[in-house]
């Protein structure tokens, strides 16, 4: 099977084949490359917590030059294994505390609600553009410290870094990526604040616990995660969300179900539809297929989470499942490489609905919902634009 335009179109129900016939098998990638594909929730959460799947480069026997971040981006947590991710993982920890994701909840509302007003006033518009987007990179840009003049061009270039036309524009879009962090690394350490990025830099020049490449890298996964799987929960929860109005309007009634709900959203509207590439690093079996040393091992987190074995019924929105459900989707992933965000993202997730619904009750698709435009990667499913009328 290859990943092509046909899988882009439709994954799950792509995906939910495969699971069905052969949990465990090859594809070709678009770029070429061969790469065992991963469908089951048994499978997938086993390989998740399975050290001798690493995530680090070097054990690929497979070509990825093209696409390689360059140092000073790549020195993150998503391409660490180990001891390495660990120490990384322990520093980066301190941004996404209880504290402070408490202390958050007001200013996540009062940024939701100035945009959804705004697009009331408006009548309607691009819901990803003008709400969706806004509203983690507002969040994540006065965490970590970048001024509000230099979001939107971190912004731009990171979905030109997404969805490259030719390898030249992810070059290109990665310069001017980390070309920016330089400069807002500069400006904080020469005027401090009470951000998360200054307290990094001041833990790094202090302790010598970060390196430049380190802190940069740090930095560019907070933004691009926090910010690009944020915006697209959002537009693809809502487009959920408004095929029930019956669910629109219990949520109204009783907005103490809505966490629930966001949980049941998380499984079936994450934007992933394949957690960051595995790559064996000692002949193992997965599924009862044997993978060899070297190979490159996707694991498809969409198909687990709507696998009938663990999640009965898989396809529906069930209100109810929500934080009951054993076992837990996989969304925000398994193991040691959990996200660090999960408690952000469902704070800004839960306010995000709960304006929306509360601000925009009569808001409605302003296109039919097969003319919304995806983006064309086999890794997301996420949205070009989510056209709405209030």
């Amino acid at each position: 099977m290859t990943l092509d335009t046909g899988f882009v179109a439709d994954p799950h129900a792509a995906l939910a084949r495969l699971r069905e016939t052969e949990p465990v098998c090859r594809v070709r990638l678009p770029d070429g490359n061969q790469a065992w594909l991963a469908t089951s929730d048994a499978d997938v959460r086993s390989a998740l917590t399975d050290a001798r799947l690493a995530l680090d480069k070097a054990h690929s026997a497979g070509d990825y030059a093209g696409f390689a971040l360059p140092p000073a981006l790549d020195a993150n947590l998503l391409n660490r294994d180990g001891s390495a991710h660990a120490r990384l993982r322990r520093l980066a920890a301190g941004a996404f505390a209880p504290h402070r994701i408490d202390a958050l909840g007001e200013r996540v509302r009062a940024v939701a609600d100035s945009l959804a007003r705004d697009l009331a006033a408006r009548g309607g518009g691009d819901l990803i553009a003008e709400f969706a987007a806004p509203l983690p990179l507002t969040v994540i840009g006065e965490l970590l410290g970048v001024p509000e003049s230099q979001r939107e061009h971190f912004a731009a270039q990171t979905r030109r870094m997404l969805a490259p036309e030719r390898r030249e524009d992810l070059s290109l879009a990665v310069a001017e990526i980390h070309t920016l962090l330089l400069e807002v690394i500069a400006l904080r350490r020469d005027a401090p604040a009470e951000d998360l990025l200054s307290a990094w830099i001041g833990a790094s020049d202090r302790d010598d616990r970060l390196d430049e490449n380190e802190l940069v890298s740090l930095a560019f996964l907070v933004l691009w995660a926090g910010i690009e799987n944020v915006t697209h929960l959002i537009g693809n929860g809502t487009v959920r969300l408004l095929r029930d109005p019956k669910l629109r309007e219990a949520l109204r009634a009783d907005p103490a179900r809505l966490p629930g709900v966001v949980e049941e959203l998380l499984r079936l509207a994450h934007p992933n539809t394949l957690a960051i590439r595995r790559f064996a690093t000692t002949d193992l079996d997965l599924g009862g297929a044997r993978i060899h040393a070297g190979d490159t091992v996707l694991l498809a987190l969409a198909a687990a989470n709507r696998d009938p074995g663990s999640h009965p019924h898989p396809d529906r929105l069930d209100p109810h499942r929500g934080w009951s459900a054993r076992p837990a989707h996989l969304a925000f992933g398994h193991g040691p490489h959990y996200c660090l965000g999960a408690a952000l993202a469902r704070l800004e997730l839960e306010v995000a609905f709960d304006t929306l619904l509360r601000g925009l009750p009569g808001m409605r698709l302003a296109v039919p919902e097969t003319e919304l435009q995806r983006r064309a990667s086999f890794r997301s499913f996420d949205l070009e634009s989510l056209p709405v009328t209030t």
